[in-house]
């Protein structure tokens, strides 16, 4: 709230793709938990390293998920607050760490006060916004001065490991349904250091600094599949357009391009890419 209003700010309502994310997930967070859950927690700690997250910090995590960057923040001395806006994600992160405050929250409104964290994490979740640029304004405005906000997005193009899944779509000839938006084109900004960075810059973060982070996820070929199958983001919804037979091709299709990163003891090794931006607030 603001000093002056004693008010939460309002902001406009929820555009296409914040209402086609929320159809995404729904019900799903026991299905992300137990496949995509790993993948994104590849760069937590240089996130919490970025925002100088310590004993006594005071964290905020956006889009908490599965919990993984309150338990870690939690793990460092800090005390963790948590926000996301699907319901059983909530259910999650409180029972992965006991005592957290968690909310259910949409981006670009956070329930809480002007300046009140150390550090304001998003692990992925400026990749579910309709609106990226209104909700790192909304992340400064609960940072402290002097406070940082640390984000994680994917690159774009994406590594190949990224585009498995999404080369079997096509090979079984499956495509975005009509209900499922892109983000409009005045939102959007690049998926590069340079874009990341400058849209950093745009919400209040001037100086902010953006890297690449670069990493091999290991799995197992069902394990990988289990996500999309279960309807995981887009591509779940891709995958699962054309009802069991289209799920089934795809399948097929996937299990012949698997070769490409299948290692000797029958795991993926999957390239992943994914931008780290930080700046103070």
């Amino acid at each position: 709230m603001t000093a002056a209003s004693g008010a939460f700010p309002t902001t406009p309502a929820a555009t296409p793709f914040d209402a086609a994310e929320r159809r995404i997930w729904a019900g799903r967070a026991d299905a992300y938990a137990r496949t995509y859950a790993r993948l994104c927690a590849h760069p937590v700690d240089a996130l919490l390293d970025a925002a100088g997250v310590g004993p006594g910090s005071r964290v905020l995590d956006v889009g908490c998920g599965s919990g993984t960057v309150s338990a870690a923040a939690v793990a460092r001395g800090a005390a963790a607050y948590a926000a996301d806006a699907e319901p059983g994600m909530v259910e999650a992160t409180r029972r992965a760490v006991p005592g957290v405050d968690a909310r259910l929250a949409q981006l670009p409104e956070l329930p809480y006060p002007d300046d009140q964290f150390d550090a304001v994490l998003g692990n992925f979740v400026l990749n579910h916004v309709g609106r990226p640029l209104p909700a790192l304004k909304e992340l400064r405005r609960v940072t402290r001065p002097g406070g940082r906000v640390a984000v994680t997005v994917w690159c774009s193009p994406g590594a190949p490991g990224q585009a498995l899944i999404g080369r079997a779509a096509q090979a079984a000839g499956l495509t975005r349904p009509d209900w499922l938006p892109a983000l409009a084109p005045e939102h959007d900004f690049p998926r590069t250091p340079q874009g990341l960075a400058a849209l950093l810059d745009a919400a209040g973060f001037p100086g902010a600094e953006c890297s690449e982070v670069a990493w091999e996820h290991l799995t197992g070929a069902d394990g990988w599949w289990a996500g999309a199958e279960h309807g995981i983001g887009a591509i779940g919804q891709v995958v699962n357009s054309r009802g069991p037979e289209g799920v089934a091709e795809a399948r097929r299709a996937y299990d012949g391009l698997c070769a490409e990163f299948r290692t000797l003891d029958d795991q993926l090794a999957l390239p992943h890419r994914a931008l780290l931006a930080c700046g103070r607030a």
